[in-house]
């Protein structure tokens, strides 16, 4: 009998979908076969009468069910403790702590470990890390008086390994982020669309605001320090490029961004943009992608902080039971984006 603190409606539908996300918290039981799954097992869907749902396989196993060969689903609890120990491994750490090392203190191959951990967090140990500590300095830059000081606060043994690699990623050098964008020119232009009217912004580096229904005064106000000019033959080729995406989003195309976040966010804004256009994500696969399975509401809030509306698809997320969830420009176009990527 199906275990009663479990949705079974919810548990199926996460079969139904191979769902990742909720591996780990429970299993399903084929009664004709005797063998317990998690939700993900890429083995044939037996009937939902034949399955009935358990919170762990030890619970399967009391019932006189056994572990499937295929997807071993025992070893899912195993995986996470692993990348939750390497994750606080990597947070406690003062330098970046070489693959090999990390997967030898959780007693992982490191080829297999790689993939492991870049599947539950979206990122890669190294990333990950790199991204933890360019998060940090972007904290400590508010506080700090000396960029110097921001960057040794954040953890790194000298200025030159934040330029290897954390300048690149805050987008903007460590001074103009400090400053609010100030000294970072933005142009920006209106561009018309099937959807509606859409502002696009970018820096030298890429874009940085794609929204609908928003103008240079908006711009302004994300970005209160720097340099707002309109139009400029680069951005008009860019701009072509961006309304290409809207009116083709089934395609990749591949734009070049200048957009910041926590970490976490980050992780949200890159499962979505690796989600293949005309399929979706549930905002718990994307919670599970960026490292927390349980921040399911805080992936919404990503998807909603999303600076470069379509560039990054958030329009690619939804609610669990499949339902459309929210959208900032309006569900209306959200199901538009949808349908022409073929979304069902």
């Amino acid at each position: 009998m199906t275990n009663d603190l479990i949705d079974a409606t919810a548990a199926w539908a996460a079969f139904e979908r191979r769902d990742r996300a909720f591996d780990g918290r429970f299993v399903g039981a084929v009664k004709t076969t005797g063998i317990y799954c998690k939700p993900s097992c890429p083995a044939r869907h037996p009937k939902r009468k034949h399955v009935e749902f358990f919170r762990d396989g030890a619970e399967a196993r009391a019932a006189g069910y056994r572990a499937c060969l295929r997807c071993k689903p025992d070893e899912v609890g195993r995986d996470r403790i692993a990348v939750a120990k390497a994750v606080a491994l990597i947070e406690a750490a003062e330098d970046v702590i070489p693959l090999e090392q990390l997967a030898d203190l959780v007693d992982y191959a490191p080829h297999h470990f790689h993939r492991l951990f870049k599947r539950a967090t979206g990122v890669t140990p190294a990333a990950y890390a790199r991204g933890l500590r360019a998060t940090r300095v972007a904290a400590a830059l508010k506080s700090e008086d000396s960029v110097t000081g921001a960057i040794y606060e954040a953890g790194y043994s000298a200025p030159s390994r934040f330029y290897e690699g954390g300048a690149r990623r805050l987008g903007m050098t460590p001074s103009a982020w400090r400053k609010g964008g100030a000294g970072v020119t933005i142009r920006w232009t209106i561009a018309d669309t099937s959807l509606g009217k859409l502002l696009i912004a970018a820096t030298d580096k890429g874009l940085c605001r794609v929204a609908f229904d928003e103008d240079a005064l908006s711009l302004a106000q994300h970005f209160p320090k720097a340099e707002i000019v309109q139009g400029g033959a680069a951005l008009a080729s860019l701009a072509a490029r961006v309304v290409e995406s809207v009116e083709s989003p089934e395609r990749d195309h591949d734009l070049p961004l200048d957009v910041q976040g926590t970490a976490f966010q980050e992780a949200v804004w890159q499962a979505l943009r690796e989600t293949p256009a005309g399929e979706t994500r549930t905002y718990a696969e994307l919670a599970a992608a960026a490292g927390n399975p349980k921040a399911v509401r805080a992936a919404g809030t990503a998807c909603g902080k999303n600076h470069v509306v379509v560039v990054v698809p958030c329009h690619r997320a939804q609610r669990s039971d499949g339902s459309i969830g929210g959208y900032a420009y309006g569900v209306d176009r959200k199901v538009a984006l949808r349908t022409r990527e073929g979304v069902k």
